[in-house]
């Protein structure tokens, strides 16, 4: 009895073993290819659970479990040459897919690793050929989109051979190497000089304009200031000569006292002024002793008497008397 149970333990572990080396299970994110002695003889690529032949250790049913999801693989620092005959450094990177597991397993043995590898290989070429019929500035521009587009269409011939379906190539990176690098930066550094220096001239230019405006507003102002100034100089000086005209026409003796003490005191008053001159001159006939008589403005017939001192005794010849500058006349 208890060997039967043994047998029946022992049967149902050879069952159990059976069953669990016959089934395979397949989530969303695989695919599953199946090997029989090295060939391939089905491709599961829908989730779910799936059944082989036992004992894959003696390589009668291998199962192969591939990514179904979309992988990425990154270019990093590729010296590509633009049309200008200058170096660039670039990063790009290649979204993918395993589109084909059978391709897949038969071109690179469904090894992931290898696959990136010829496909870097192809990548590196497509980005020479697409920079090398441009210019630096398109991969910063608008065109960058129809670059990669072009980098794309020419990455997946080379990909569908491999089993592999391209979803997208995307540029990250487009830097100037270090030699490029310092050549733009002087380049850009004389223009912005260049720029400066034209903003200074214009600035320059302006200034002299404004300043000549100014002084042309100036020499303006003050000939019409000086203008009207002689204009009032000249209506004043009419005025005083009307004023004197009247005076004079009025008495023209004391006009002409009143015009004589009005030399006296500019000639002699404070001035500092040594004069030499004939006591008899005629510039000092009011200093003579002679009274001038004046007749009084009142109009009473009452005649005015103004004493004029006589002037001091000179001794010498009168013709070499000295008078001091400092002499003063008294009414």
């Amino acid at each position: 009895m208890s060997n039967r149970f043994a047998f029946i333990a022992v049967g149902i572990g050879i069952v159990l073993i059976l069953v669990y080396s016959s089934i395979f299970v397949v989530n969303e994110r695989e695919q599953a290819i199946v090997l029989r002695f090295g060939e391939i003889v089905d491709v599961q690529t829908e989730p779910g659970i799936y059944f082989k032949a036992p004992f894959a250790f003696i390589e009668a049913d291998n199962v192969q479990i591939i990514e179904d999801r979309v992988l990425r693989f990154d270019l990093d620092d590729i010296r590509v040459q633009v049309s200008g005959g200058k170096f660039y450094e670039v990063d790009a990177f290649v979204a993918y897919r395993i589109a084909d597991a059978r391709r897949f397993r038969q071109t690179v043995s469904g090894s992931v690793p290898l696959a990136e590898q010829r496909l870097r290989t192809r990548l590196d070429a497509a980005l020479r050929r697409v920079y090398g019929l441009r210019g630096f500035e398109a991969a910063l521009s608008d065109e960058r989109a129809s670059m990669m587009r072009e980098v794309r269409d020419q990455l997946r011939p080379d990909a569908t051979s491999l089993g592999l379906e391209i979803a997208d190539v995307r540029i990250r990176r487009t830097d100037l190497t270090q030699e490029v690098s310092q050549q733009t930066y002087d380049r850009m550094k004389a223009e912005r000089l260049a720029e400066a220096e034209r903003l200074r001239a214009r600035g320059r230019e302006a200034a002299a304009r404004i300043r000549a405006r100014a002084d042309r507003e100036v020499i303006e102002i003050l000939a019409s200031a000086q203008r009207e100034s002689e204009i009032l100089r000249g209506e004043g000086e009419a005025e005083r000569n009307a004023t004197f005209a009247q005076a004079f026409q009025r008495d023209e003796e004391f006009f002409e006292f009143y015009r004589s003490m009005a030399a006296y005191r500019q000639a002699l008053e404070n001035s500092g002024t040594t004069m030499v001159l004939s006591p008899t001159s005629e510039f000092f006939r009011y200093f003579s002793g002679d009274t001038l008589r004046v007749d009084s403005p009142s109009g009473n017939g009452n005649p005015a008497t103004s004493a004029i001192p006589e002037a001091p005794a000179q001794s010498g010849s009168a013709a070499g008397a000295e008078q001091p500058a400092d002499q003063t006349a008294s009414d």
